[in-house]
């Protein structure tokens, strides 16, 4: 059995955090009455884009954590990344709010993580030295007793 420690903890944060980001929507719904679509109210919208936001791009920050974890095994640094994306998605969740520089915070930590982790899935496939083996086949002749 392979265990994926970093990305299995990320993952949890990850749905954590989603589930955070799904009752701001629905507190703010209740409050303004509102049941379905954003009613005309720019916190509403703001709450619902936040959370599609994150949906958005989760999916393939955690795609890619998970195959880079399985590609160069757990490391500090792929802690960091991981712990850094949920950091700044909560700040761009909270930026959505009015608080303009944790949007943009959020935002460049957002696309900073998923570039590095491309990068670093492109680099274990092309940069990992691999050894081509082959296997000769001899024919062979059985020859039963008379």
């Amino acid at each position: 059995m392979i265990i994926l420690p970093i990305s299995l903890t990320i993952a949890a944060g990850a749905a954590l955090l989603n589930l955070w980001l799904a009752i701001r929507v629905g507190r703010v719904r209740t409050k303004e009455k509102i049941l379905i679509g954003d009613g005309g109210s720019e916190l509403v919208t703001r709450r619902m884009r936040a959370h599609s936001n994150f949906v958005e791009n989760t999916a393939f920050v955690l795609i890619l954590l998970a195959l880079v974890e399985l590609g160069l095994g757990s490391s500090m640094w792929l802690w960091g990344v991981g712990a850094l994306y949920l950091v700044g998605r909560i700040l761009h969740a909270v930026g959505m709010d009015g608080m303009m520089w944790g949007r943009m915070a959020g935002t460049i930590i957002t696309m900073l993580t998923q570039l590095g982790l491309a990068l670093g899935a492109l680099a274990i496939v092309y940069l990992t030295p691999t050894q081509i083996t082959t296997t000769e086949i001899e024919e062979t002749m059985v020859v039963t007793p008379k």
